[in-house]
């Protein structure tokens, strides 16, 4: 098994998150077992896919990456917004809590990112 650059795995015993930064060879193992590799799901035209795609806006107030209609509850949130350009040499990461709005400014980043966001609850997720 081959890793790649930014790929993420958890933990399904404790829940652990690593974050490839230099891939490799070899199995990525946690607590006894290997690691799942989370594949972000990419947009799909419903209801559920519309709350929780990252989505890239510009405005007067610069530009931004929002999560629109989620909630951040203390029982269903998202827990981080990650954004990189497409050759993945610069990674932009913001933790989020319950309570906080999901968005990022990314106003002075690349021109062209791609998204990702974790749901604590239905995983990751992706927009371009």
């Amino acid at each position: 098994m081959t890793t790649e650059k930014l790929q993420l795995y958890k933990c399904n015993v404790c829940g652990n998150l690593v974050q490839v930064i230099l891939p490799g060879a070899g199995e990525l193992v946690c607590c006894g077992q290997p690691m799942e590799l989370l594949t972000p799901r990419i947009e799909e035209n419903n209801d559920f896919a519309e709350k929780h795609t990252p989505v890239i806006e510009t405005g007067e107030q610069g530009r931004f990456v929002r999560i629109k209609f989620h909630p951040m509850e203390q029982s269903h949130y998202i827990q981080f917004i990650e954004v990189y350009p497409k050759d993945k040499n610069t990674l932009h990461l913001k933790y989020l809590k319950p309570g906080d709005t999901a968005e990022f400014d990314i106003t002075n980043f690349e021109k062209e990112v791609e998204a990702i966001e974790l749901c604590n609850i239905h995983g990751l997720w992706e927009g371009k």
